[in-house]
C-alpha cells in the first residue's frame, strides 16, 4: 500500500458520536438532493446545507478546511458537475437538464466527523452512458463494503472498486482516495480505489473508514482548475463519486451515513 499508518479502532463513545454525525450527514444530503433541479445554482445547494447545519447545531467539516496550504475551502458542500470529479466550489453555475452532479458533505459532532457523497442526475435528460456510470460507481462502493470484515486486507477494498469499474469499461481516479475518519476528517489510512488484493494492514471490528469510489467514463487523467480545489477529467469525460462513512463489522461494512431514502 505504500503507507503503514496505524488504523485506530474506535471506542463505544467515539462510535456513538460518529453515528450521530453520520446521521446528520445522511439526512442533510437528502435535503440537498431534493433541491437538485434544472436552473438551481450550485450555491443554492450549499445554502440548503449551511441552513441545515445551523438548525441542527452541528459543525461543518468542509467550510474553512485548508490542507496542504490551499486556500480555506469556502463552502459546506463540494458540488461537482459533469466532468468535475471532486471538490467543486459552490457558485453561480446553474444546473441543466441532463447534467450529473456530485454532492460531497461532512459535519462533526463534539469533534467527530461523518462524510458522504452521492452523484445524481439533474432533470430527466440524463444519457444512458451517464446512468450506467452512476450505477456502476454506486455498485463499486457496495462491492468495497462487502470486503470490510475483520481479517480482510486494506487493499481488498480498492481492488473490489477497480475490478467493478474497469470491468464495465470505466476508469478509476488515482490522485484521490478514501481515508480513515474520526476526530479528523482525514485520518490514516489512505485508501486507493485500485490495487492488488491481499496487501496492507488487516481490518478489525470497530475501525471506521470513508470509502469513496471516483470513476470516470474516459481516461483517469486529472486536471486542476485555477481555484486550486476543483479536479476535473483531463479529457472532459463524465465523472461520478459515491461515498459513505463505514464501520467494519463481522457482517461486512455498515454505512453509518446511510439513512432511510439515501443511497
Amino acid at each position: 500500500m505504500g503507507r503503514r499508518e496505524r488504523i485506530p479502532v474506535k471506542s463505544d463513545r467515539e462510535l456513538e458520536l460518529m453515528r450521530e454525525a453520520a446521521r446528520h450527514v445522511g439526512e442533510i444530503l437528502l435535503q440537498v438532493r431534493e433541491k437538485v433541479a434544472p436552473g438551481v445554482s450550485t450555491r443554492e445547494l450549499d445554502e440548503v446545507a449551511q441552513k441545515a447545519i445551523g438548525e441542527r447545531g452541528v459543525e461543518s467539516s468542509f467550510k474553512g478546511y485548508d490542507p496542504h496550504g490551499l486556500p480555506p475551502y469556502p463552502g459546506a458542500l463540494c458540488v461537482s458537475v459533469n466532468d468535475e470529479i471532486v471538490h467543486g466550489i459552490p457558485g453561480a453555475r446553474e444546473l441543466a437538464d441532463g447534467d450529473i452532479v456530485s454532492v460531497d458533505f461532512g459535519v462533526s459532532v463534539e469533534g467527530y466527523h461523518g462524510d458522504s457523497a452521492v452523484t445524481v442526475p439533474v432533470g430527466g435528460g440524463i444519457s444512458d452512458e451517464a446512468l450506467r456510470l452512476l450505477t456502476v460507481t454506486s455498485q463499486c462502493l457496495e462491492d468495497a463494503m462487502e470486503q470490510m470484515v475483520p481479517g480482510a486486507r486494506l487493499s481488498d477494498l480498492g481492488h473490489a472498486v477497480q475490478r467493478r469499474a474497469e470491468g464495465a469499461g470505466f476508469a478509476v481516479v488515482r490522485e484521490f482516495a478514501g481515508h480513515g475518519i474520526g476526530q479528523s476528517l482525514h485520518e490514516a489510512p489512505w485508501i486507493p480505489n485500485y490495487g492488488k488484493p491481499g496487501r496492507g494492514p488487516r481490518l478489525a471490528e470497530g475501525m471506521v473508514l470513508a470509502i469513496e469510489p471516483m470513476v470516470v467514463a474516459g481516461r483517469a487523467d486529472v486536471r486542476m482548475l485555477d481555484d486550486e480545489w476543483t479536479a476535473v477529467t483531463a479529457d472532459g469525460s463524465l465523472a461520478a463519486h459515491f461515498e459513505h462513512t463505514i464501520l467494519v463489522t463481522e457482517g461486512g461494512g455498515q454505512p453509518l451515513t446511510r439513512v432511510a431514502g439515501s443511497h
